[in-house]
């Protein structure tokens, strides 16, 4: 099962995303965190998302890029959060796919596809914003809404929560297997 949960910020999707991951069972629960805490803003985001997984059985794993390179446990259950960071490191850090960060992000989704039972995936809504934005800012948003969308495609469930409410897009759809062959 593959789950894609979005939403804008503070929209109570990690919420969400983990009540997901805690009803499919007790099964080995990976988180894979991608924030980068390059600031004191991003540790107290890390901080806030370690106290909401407290006491859940989690299992943290730190990944800014390179997710093709994970190993899983079998049959686990994996939170990936968020997909928003993982797109930016992958453009922006040293150690990152840069211009080839759509094919590097998909590929290492199916990694995880391939490993885990079931997968929550986490994104941020951003498109809905009246700005126009340029340069690397724009070529962002373009590389996120290619991922997201092939992601979407993909998924048996795309839930995007609002104030706290799951709105399902997509409810239990089994994909083509024609689109699995393109991730």
């Amino acid at each position: 099962m593959m789950i894609l949960v979005t939403g804008g910020s503070g929209s109570g999707k990690s919420a969400f995303a983990e009540d997901c991951v805690v009803s499919f069972g007790k099964k080995d629960r990976i988180y894979i965190a991608t924030m980068y805490p390059f600031d004191e803003e991003s540790k107290k985001r890390v901080l806030r998302h370690r106290k909401m997984r407290h006491g859940k059985g989690f299992e943290t794993i730190e990944c800014y890029t390179g997710l093709d390179r994970v190993t899983l446990p079998g049959k686990c259950t994996v939170l990936l959060e968020c997909m928003s960071n993982l797109v930016a490191n992958e453009m922006f850090q040293e150690k990152g796919a840069h211009e080839n960060t759509v094919e590097a992000v998909l590929n290492g989704v199916k990694n995880l596809r391939e490993q885990a039972e079931n997968l929550v995936i986490v994104t941020n809504e951003i498109f809905s914003e009246a700005a126009a934005y340029q340069g690397e800012t724009e070529l962002y948003q373009e590389y996120l809404g290619k991922i997201n969308q092939r992601i979407g495609t993909l998924a048996d469930e795309v839930v995007e929560v609002v104030y706290g409410i799951p709105v399902y897009h997509k409810k239990g759809e089994v994909c083509d297997e024609k689109f699995v062959e393109q991730l």
